[in-house]
């Protein structure tokens, strides 16, 4: 069981399920528990979510959890301490699996009644049926009955406890009535143990091989499904194996020491041998190596890491020697994160299910009332007793809740894993629901299409008139490097990415050192920064829209306009520097030109994006030349109307809104794209709000802010995170279908005569593997 702090839920493991019907009775159970607000039940992960009152929450370390777990064991099943799904038991018997024992063991006792039915071609069919007494038949069926076939008795014994019904009802009471149907042929024939032993001359045509081979079979279809299940759980599996178990803390007393990971606390040190994986998020203090991160973000090529650079819990060591400092334990890391953020998609339901569960809670006694219907209606029309009730077994035999409880949940597993495996994160299951229906994707500019490392490609002084040329790439350094200054000292408390490429042509601008940063430094959000300087004025730096709403006749009608018309034709984002002395006018020092070169796959994305039939807009908040110029570069058109520019950061979620607004009244269903940092509006007011994970600090941002998390900034993720939600919904209908279809052919079939108890036990059993093997195919997927 996993108890989160920061929300009222409890998360429950859960053995013994095996149809949606078991699923709608858990929910009810919980859901009767007092202080509970709601509770989720997943077939395919064996688990629960029960969420809790406050009342209930605060109490959980005391007797909430307990409640819950006796009103789940009073359901008829059994409570597990962990959620999800139990490892494989990889023991053996003998050579067999031990798991597969049982069924093994089913298969052999069912051999010697079920061959007759394959000898009777070669050998005559009375030949055949006095091959096996009726007294060995009687035997081998019965041990069959009541040792193998006894969780279903229990099943269906808590199911008639609970006034519900389940897959173990309906195979309990068809194999019991083949069972009871034989021995009473048995008994009426007179048949004593010494007649069958003389050669059941005149023996009756029993049916306990059917009972025993539906049994089996309904045994061997669980075994298949659960392996198969077990795959598509095979992503948690493999990110919770990128956890160490022990790290080398360096304590300050006695040196180097082996600890578990669990112990470690934020600031301590340790040390990361190569071919180790990384123990917890940490910063590298000594030492350089190559970072392997293929199994957290997908990306393949190791990256190199020296001091200074962030390195993450699970991620694999090269060659070299590194020495760490912690900087977020175990639990809390991105790995951590990147775990409950797959588990909460996997245990969701989404909208589609609510239809599935309306079925579900009818399902089984629809079915009992269409097998007693048939066996009315076949005794009506004159068909033996044994005749009409073999129909009715058939009927109880093939109906089949569990395929309509895995259609869903398998898909979801399998859809969100192989996405986790290619560095995509889905929040939850309604988000993969509603990500195939989008229409439009909106990006963010920075750190989305472009590089996100802006970096300072020119400065025009204004006030010195020592400029050459208008790109500002022959300005005297003996003129730039006030303004340069100026800007830096402005800059040096900023983490805007603007404000890091100053501080880069500060360090870089002949090894000038960084001065005394400004005082009363305020940042006004879209507009710029401002503070005061060592010569007591305040000085001004960010967009020239927001110096001409300060001071319109500061910026002035000729200053500079060949060296803006020169970059704003390059793409280039234009700042400007004012400077205003106490009580003076506010005037113009310098105009800056940044540029922030398009992502390489950048094109590509947008090509994939449009090769799926979808319209693509960016919304940016520089100025419309410079966003058309990159908008252009990347295969967006503007002409078209596929670039907002100049949208203020708060404004960038009414521009999704209006995009969700459509043309011609119909709405649109809108994705947002951004870095996970300072689009958060966006994100949250968008259908589908997804964050690149930004390697300067934002992952642990973009884990919050989004439906959807790409794990490295490669844009064509976009595409495959939409590509991904289309096949697990296309799989979900396929299965959904599926289910549906084969209980509604089935049931005709067996009801009409047309399918054997035995057939109709092997169509029951196929029809669960089948959905989950249809859902594992989504595990070859790429991106």
């Amino acid at each position: 069981m996993n108890f989160s702090a920061s929300l009222p839920t409890v998360d429950i493991g859960i053995d013994g399920m095996t149809c949606a019907s078991c699923v709608a009775r858990v929910e009810r159970a919980l859901r009767k528990v007092e202080g509970v607000q709601d509770a989720s039940v997943n077939l395919a992960t064996e688990s629960a979510r029960v969420t809790l009152a406050p009342e209930l929450a605060a109490d959980a370390a005391g007797q909430a959890p307990a409640i819950l777990l006796r009103a789940i064991r009073n359901a008829g099943y059994t409570p597990r301490a962990q959620s999800g799904l139990q490892p494989l038991d990889n023991t053996r018997i003998l050579g067999v699996p031990r798991d597969f024992a049982p069924v093994l063991a089913g298969l052999l006792l069912c051999l010697p009644l079920v061959a007759p039915m394959f000898l009777a071609p070669f050998i005559g069919a009375d030949a055949a049926h006095s091959l096996v007494p009726v007294w060995l038949q009687f035997i081998l069926g019965t041990i069959v009955q009541f040792t193998l076939g006894l969780r279903f008795y229990r099943g269906a014994w808590h199911a008639l406890k609970q006034r519900t019904g389940n897959m173990e009802l309906l195979v309990a009471i068809g194999t019991t009535a083949a069972w009871g149907l034989s021995l009473w042929l048995w008994w009426r024939h007179g048949l004593s143990v010494d007649d069958a032993h003389r050669g059941m001359h005149g023996a009756p045509h029993v049916y306990f091989e059917s009972a025993a081979v539906v049994i089996t079979l309904v045994q061997l279809g669980k075994w298949l499904e659960m392996r198969a299940r077990r795959q598509t759980s095979q992503a948690i599996a493999a990110l919770q194996a990128l956890r160490p178990d022990v790290a080398h803390w360096l304590s300050p007393l006695d040196g180097e020491q082996d600890v578990p990971v669990s112990e470690l606390l934020v600031g301590d040190r340790v040390l990361l041998r190569p071919g180790e994986r990384v123990p917890a998020d940490a910063t590298v203090v000594e030492g350089s190596s190559q970072i392997d991160a293929s199994m957290l973000t997908g990306e393949p090529l190791p990256v190199d890491v020296g001091p200074g650079d962030k390195v993450t819990g699970g991620t694999l060591n090269g060659g070299g020697l590194l020495q760490l400092q912690v900087t977020a334990t175990a639990g809390e890391g991105v790995l951590a994160h990147i775990i409950r953020l797959v588990e909460d998609a996997q245990a969701a339901k989404p909208p589609i299910q609510k239809l599935v569960d309306k079925v579900a809670a009818v399902f089984v006694p629809a079915v009992l009332v269409v097998a007693a219907l048939t066996l009315a209606a076949w005794l009506l029309a004159g068909l033996p007793t044994e005749q009409a009730i073999l129909r009715a077994v058939a009927v109880l035999v093939i109906a089949c809740p569990c395929a309509l409880g895995l259609a869903t949940p398998v898909a979801i597993m399998a859809g969100t894993g192989v996405a986790a495996k290619h560095g995509i994160l889905i929040k939850d299951s309604v988000a993969l629901e509603r990500a195939h229906e989008v229409q439009v994707v909106a990006f963010d500019k920075t750190g989305t299409l472009t590089q996100g490392q802006p970096v300072l490609a020119a400065l025009l002084p204004l006030q010195t008139g020592s400029a050459k040329g208008p790109d500002g790439s022959a300005t005297e350094h003996a003129a730039v490097t006030p303004a340069l200054a100026a800007a830096a000292a402005l800059q040096q408390g900023s983490e805007h990415p603007l404000a890091l490429a100053v501080l880069r042509a500060m360090k870089d601008s002949q090894g000038a050192a960084l001065g005394n940063p400004a005082q009363e430094v305020q940042a006004v959000a879209g507009h710029g920064i401002q503070g005061r300087l060592e010569d007591g004025a305040l000085w001004y730096l960010g967009s020239l829209r927001w110096m001409e709403q300060l001071q319109p006749e500061a910026v002035g009608t000729d200053a500079g306009e060949d060296f803006m018309r020169h970059w704003l034709a390059q793409g280039a984002t234009l700042s400007a520097l004012a400077r205003q002395q106490p009580g003076g006018p506010m005037q113009l020092q310098a105009l800056l030109a940044f540029t922030d070169t398009p992502k390489p796959e950048a094109a590509e994305a947008v090509g994939k994006l449009h090769a799926q039939g979808l319209q693509t807009v960016l919304i940016s908040g520089d100025n419309r030349a410079a966003a058309e110029a990159l908008a252009r570069r990347v295969g967006l058109k503007p002409e078209q109307g596929e670039v907002q520019a100049e949208v203020l950061p708060a404004d960038k979620a009414e521009a999704i809104r209006q995009l969700q607004q459509g043309s011609g009244g119909i709405p649109s269903v809108v994705a947002m794209v951004g870095d996970g940092i300072n689009d958060a509006p966006a994100l949250a007011a968008a259908d589908v709000g997804m964050a690149m994970a930004n390697p300067q600090g934002g992952t642990d941002v973009a884990l919050h802010a989004a439906d959807v998390t790409l794990m490295r900034g490669d844009v064509r993720l976009v595409a495959g995170a939409i590509a991904i939600s289309r096949a697990t919904v296309r799989k979900i209908r396929q299965n959904l279908f599926w289910a549906f279809a084969y209980n509604v052919i089935g049931i005709p079939l067996a009801a009409f005569g047309m399918l054997s108890p035995m057939l109709a036990g092997a169509a029951m059993a196929l029809s669960s593997v089948s959905v989950v093997s249809n859902a594992l195919l989504l595990r070859r997927w790429k991106p």
